[in-house]
């Protein structure tokens, strides 16, 4: 697997993107709906890596600073074909290390309450991620579950 930063101007990555705001729309009420389109993820404060098996586009994720010591895990997808293959661990444990390289001394996430994002929910508690109060701009929600690693 290679970890690319990317610029989100790509075809590929578009429409990869494009199936995850689809399934955050088939699982989550509109109101809870947080993932981020394209023009979100341009940000200056986004930082946006693709996950590549060869030529085939497998996953995504991105990094947004809240503070200079926090970070907020955005957009962690895995493509369908590709889960259970180790590539959401590989994208998790690569923000993980960027945020310490940067210097943040936690990392925030919001993911979905539904069954649809258990595994999600599995795969930030296997690397140390637990239940926190909504951060940032959230507010209590009971779509929602928000998670925090301390760094």
């Amino acid at each position: 697997m290679n970890i690319i930063l990317d610029d989100l101007s790509g075809e590929r990555i578009a429409a990869f993107l494009a199936e995850h705001i689809e399934d955050m729309r088939a699982t989550s009420p509109p109101e809870s709906k947080h993932a981020l389109d394209l023009d979100g993820l341009r940000k200056p404060e986004i930082s946006f890596w693709s996950v590549y098996d060869g030529d085939t586009l497998v996953g995504c994720g991105a990094l947004k600073e809240l503070a200079p010591d926090h970070g907020e895990i955005k957009s962690m997808r895995t493509g369908a074909a590709a889960r259970g293959k180790g590539v959401g661990g590989a994208m998790l444990r690569f923000i993980i290390q960027t945020s310490r390289a940067r210097g943040y001394k936690h990392l925030s996430l919001e993911t979905g309450s539904m069954d649809f994002f258990a595994p999600a929910r599995r795969l930030y508690s296997r690397h140390g991620f637990t239940e926190c109060p909504p951060f940032a701009a959230y507010t209590d929600d009971p779509n929602s579950v928000y998670m925090r690693l301390i760094l």
